[in-house]
């Protein structure tokens, strides 16, 4: 099953995948209505708890950065104001030299996981989605730690579009990731390339932090950093979950 998130004539709906018609792609919101995609504001797909994301957790984007394989899983927080949703913008901010998308599997939690073996990890997964974890590099003070300029931007993280069930996705330590800026292929990776996999990340994370239903874990990024300009359309693709797309705007239209 896939879910999404979307407001409409001043309501929020959960809404499925529904072709128009004409072909188009839509929306049935829970009321019966079938929309276009861009007849709605499209949210984060779900009611999200903590943001856990992971610094270089493939092998080629630490050495794309000029790191070595960390020992153990890099992790750092980040808060709800950065999230955005599908077909939504993200500004980039004057006088910055590389701002770059990343392209990451999100895992959902389902249920509370404390002190969990790896071999029940899976069990505590609701689903998947995809995340574009946007990075300023010119903010970075340091590179083994993303500081919250770099990765704590509102409006710089965008999840979505769609929520799908664990069961749709037999192996997600195996999806292909893509990633499109004006059309171009700019970014390809594989899940089964991640350092740290995902039961392995539920096993560290939950030693000794409670995880909680609507907590997002974001497994990193394969290689691929680009420079993204005011204008440019970047879409994310995971293999299985859809195609998440976002567009890069300047300050004037937030005023700034």
């Amino acid at each position: 099953m896939r879910l999404a998130r979307v407001a409409c004539a001043g309501a929020i709906h959960d809404a499925q995948p529904q072709q128009l018609a004409d072909g188009r792609a839509g929306v049935r919101l829970t009321d019966g209505r079938v929309l276009a995609e861009d007849e709605v504001v499209w949210l984060p797909p779900l009611e999200v708890g903590t943001i856990i994301a992971l610094g270089l957790n493939y092998a080629k984007r630490a050495r794309e950065l000029a790191f070595s394989t960390p020992e153990e899983p890099l992790v750092f927080l980040k808060g709800p104001g950065t999230l955005l949703g599908h077909r939504g913008v993200t500004r980039r901010p004057a006088g910055v030299e590389f701002m770059h998308f990343e392209c990451e599997l999100a895992v959902i939690v389902g249920r509370s996981a404390r002190a969990v073996q790896r071999s029940d990890a899976v069990a505590h997964v609701a689903g998947y989605c995809i995340a574009n974890d946007y990075a300023i590099r010119d903010y970075l003070e340091n590179w083994y730690r993303p500081n919250l300029r770099v990765k704590n931007r509102d409006g710089a993280t965008v999840l979505g579009p769609w929520l799908v069930d664990r069961a749709d996705i037999p192996d997600p330590g195996n999806l292909e990731l893509r990633t499109y800026v004006n059309g171009k292929l700019t970014q390809q990776g594989n899940t089964r390339d991640m350092i740290s996999d995902i039961p392995a990340l539920i096993a560290y994370l939950s030693s000794f932090m409670t995880l909680s239903a609507g907590d997002v874990i974001l497994t990193g990024t394969p290689a691929g950093a680009v420079n993204v300009e005011v204008g440019d359309e970047v879409i994310c693709e995971i293999e299985g979950l859809g195609r998440l797309q976002n567009t890069i705007v300047g300050d004037a239209l937030f005023g700034r």
